[in-house]
C-alpha cells in the first residue's frame, strides 16, 4: 500500500482541521464507493474457474483427498467448494 502526502492532495485548511484531531499519525480514509471483492483484478475469475474445476472433477469421481493434494487445500475446503458449486448448479 502506498501513501499519499496530505500536503500534496489536500488544501491547507483541511489539513489544519484534521491536525486538531490527529497529528503526525497515519489515518485511513475509506472509499466513498465500495467495490466488490475481486472486481478490479482477475482473482474472482481465477477462483471461480478453479472451484468449477474442483466440482467437475469431483463429479467424475476424483476423491476429496486427491483434490486436496492437487489444489493444496484441506479436505474440508474441498467439501465446502463442492457444496457451494452444487448449490449454484
Amino acid at each position: 500500500m502506498s501513501y499519499l502526502r496530505a500536503e500534496e492532495v489536500l488544501p491547507k485548511e483541511l489539513i489544519e482541521a484534521i491536525q486538531q484531531y490527529v497529528s503526525g499519525e497515519n489515518i485511513y480514509i475509506p472509499c466513498v464507493e465500495k467495490k466488490d471483492w475481486g472486481s478490479q483484478t482477475e482473482t474472482r475469475k481465477y477462483y471461480s474457474e478453479r472451484n468449477r474445476e474442483i466440482y467437475d472433477k469431483s463429479r467424475r469421481g476424483v476423491s476429496t483427498v486427491i483434490l486436496a493434494q492437487e489444489y493444496f487445500l484441506s479436505e474440508k475446503s474441498i467439501r465446502r467448494i463442492i457444496k457451494s458449486e452444487t448449490a449454484v448448479s
